[in-house]
């Protein structure tokens, strides 16, 4: 992000101003020192920290004397003051004004990190197994700490806010390389890689609209509120913690357990748990030993300003991804990068209420916006009155079966069920922004797009079991089971009353029995099967000697249920 600072009155074009020569004064020794005591092994982290400590405090104090402009320099002229005023302000510290100029902006957030780390130190073969291999890929690592410079100051306040160690900081970088569409093959989500359940048990919406696991500021905060949860839970030891975070609270207190059974400790090093979990803590400190010494490493790590690089603009308007894009003067890929929560296309103001951006472009998002005239969404949401065709519900909403599929990720041979909501074209009669309750509970469900299903009752005979049954009529025992509300195991009462449900013409294939009861019941014959058909195809069933009976008859008024009366023997 860019700043200007007027140049001091009494400097020329070509000098340096005098506080620019008072931080660099202030720098030079620090610097100096730096470089004689830089630590030469891997693990020896201590001076590394020490000067970081000395450089925080020294430029804190330098930056301290130096004066503010006498005319603050405006960030954006065309964006109203008011509004502007309002976008000023620190998403993580309500109330106060952002500052480019204030004193702690002069300090290098990596500095800064430095001083803040306070956890154990690991050493051991795994943390030189992720050292090589970071080490060995600086172009990752570049991409790596590039997307993560844009989230880090607002994780940084964060974790400090809550006096944390700032190890856990570079959390992100372990678990998805700072990527905010990372998703793993157990359906974790996010920089922060949340499950579902653990996501909604910390507040992270997740719905058709937006996903919060997703989400810069949301899912920081729900990590850090899990981290002290699982720090409590195991008396203070972050080793245990983060263990816990990657393999699940209830693994680690079992494996605890069974060390305190055996008199063994409870330690990080001491835990019997799955490789991934042994690596994880490694992988963290080859990390933390970079971001402390990445000469050492091979490596360079960008600069990142010690002030937020995005702002929140909140919105009380539904809209569009790319006009909210085309507003702040971005392209949609930029912009999703602050705004990776958005499932859809369109931005919700009942759910969202709030654009990240960065620095210059919330102000051009502000301008832009004030001077907008037109529809700010093209889309909305749709609550299906009954279960429905996608092709139906598309003509309804006046769309191509295709585009609706699409944009509502419908699968193939699927209906859609009665209260799923959709989401469609805006139009004269449908243009109102989606409510909160739509916003925060708009879910949608599907139903096999199969035939028209006839229920149809048998009698059971003697001895009948669910499974006898199936077997006898090549059905699904569960089916079966669900169909009459009874165990897989159940047994039949002889004459009760058996139901299926069959599609219209469908035959219902019986397996020949040696039963001699059977045979005596049905005439010394073996009837192999019963097929559900019409009253005329009935009818022309009755005299034909070779078919068991059968009454088929429609009920009342047309309905297309069907009762078919038979012995099951």
């Amino acid at each position: 992000m860019r700043s200007s600072r007027s140049s001091d009155s009494g400097s020329s074009g070509s000098s340096p101003s005098r506080p620019a020569l008072t931080l660099i004064a202030a720098l030079l020794p620090l610097v100096l020192a730096a470089c004689a005591t830089r630590p030469t092994a891997p693990a020896d982290n201590q001076d590394a920290q020490a000067i970081a400590h000395q450089t925080v405090q020294a430029v804190e104090s330098a930056a301290s004397a130096v004066p503010s402009p006498a005319t603050p320099v405006a960030r954006v002229a065309t964006a109203p003051e008011d509004k502007l005023d309002v976008l000023l302000e620190d998403n993580l510290n309500p109330g106060e004004k952002v500052d480019l100029d204030a004193p702690k902006t002069h300090v290098d957030l990596w500095a800064r990190m430095r001083a803040g780390m306070a956890m154990p130190e690991l050493d051991n073969d795994l943390v030189r197994r992720a050292e090589d291999w970071y080490s060995s890929r600086p172009e990752y690592v570049g991409r790596m700490t590039g997307r993560g410079s844009l989230y880090l100051y607002h994780v940084v306040e964060e974790v400090q806010k809550r006096g944390m160690p700032m190890e856990l900081a570079l959390l992100p970088f372990v678990e998805s390389a700072f990527r905010n569409d990372a998703q793993s093959s157990a359906k974790a989500v996010g920089m922060w890689q949340f499950m579902p359940a653990t996501g909604r048990d910390f507040d992270l919406k997740q719905n058709i609209f937006r996903d919060d696991r997703r989400d810069v500021l949301a899912s920081t905060k729900a990590a850090l509120d899990y981290l002290q949860r699982l720090n409590k839970m195991f008396d203070g030891d972050w080793q245990l913690a983060l263990a816990a975070y990657n393999w699940g609270q209830g693994n680690v207190s079992k494996a605890v357990a069974r060390n305190q059974k055996a008199g063994l400790p409870i330690d990080y090093d001491s835990l019997r748990m799955p490789d991934e979990t042994r690596y994880y803590l490694p992988k963290l400190q080859a990390v933390k030993n970079i971001v402390m010494r990445p000469e050492a490493f091979g490596l360079t790590l960008p600069a990142v300003a010690n002030h937020p690089y995005f702002l929140s603009v909140n919105i009380d308007r539904d809209m569009d991804v790319a006009r909210a894009a085309q507003l702040a003067e971005l392209d949609e890929d930029t912009f999703r990068q602050f705004n990776p929560s958005m499932n859809k296309p369109v931005i919700l103001a009942a759910s969202s209420g709030q654009l990240l951006l960065p620095y210059d472009n919330a102000s051009t998002f502000v301008a832009n916006l004030e001077k907008h005239r037109g529809p700010l969404a093209s889309w909305t949401a749709w609550v299906v009155p009954r279960t429905m065709k996608p092709a139906d519900a598309a003509k309804q909403v006046g769309m191509s079966e295709t585009g609706l599929r699409e944009i509502n990720r419908i699968p193939a041979r699927m209906l859609v069920t009665k209260g799923s909501t959709l989401l469609v074209p805006r139009t004269a009669s449908r243009d109102q922004d989606v409510s909160e309750h739509l916003a925060d509970n708009a879910s949608i469900g599907f139903a096999p797009d199969v035939p028209p299903m006839r229920r149809v009752t048998l009698k059971a005979g003697k001895g009948d079991t669910v499974a006898s049954v199936a077997r006898r009529y090549r059905l699904g025992t569960t089916q079966l089971a669900q169909w009459n509300r009874v165990s897989t195991k159940a047994t039949f009462k002889p004459g009760q009353q058996v139901v299926v449900y069959v599609r219209e013409g469908q035959t219902l294939a019986a397996a020949e029995t040696n039963n001699a009861s059977s045979k005596s019941a049905r005439g010394g014959k073996s009837t192999k099967t019963t097929k559900v058909a019409s009253n005329a195809t009935a009818k022309s069933a009755k005299s034909t000697a070779k078919t068991r009976s059968a009454k088929v008859a429609s009920e009342s008024k047309g309905a297309r249920t069907v009762s078919t009366k038979t012995a099951l023997r």
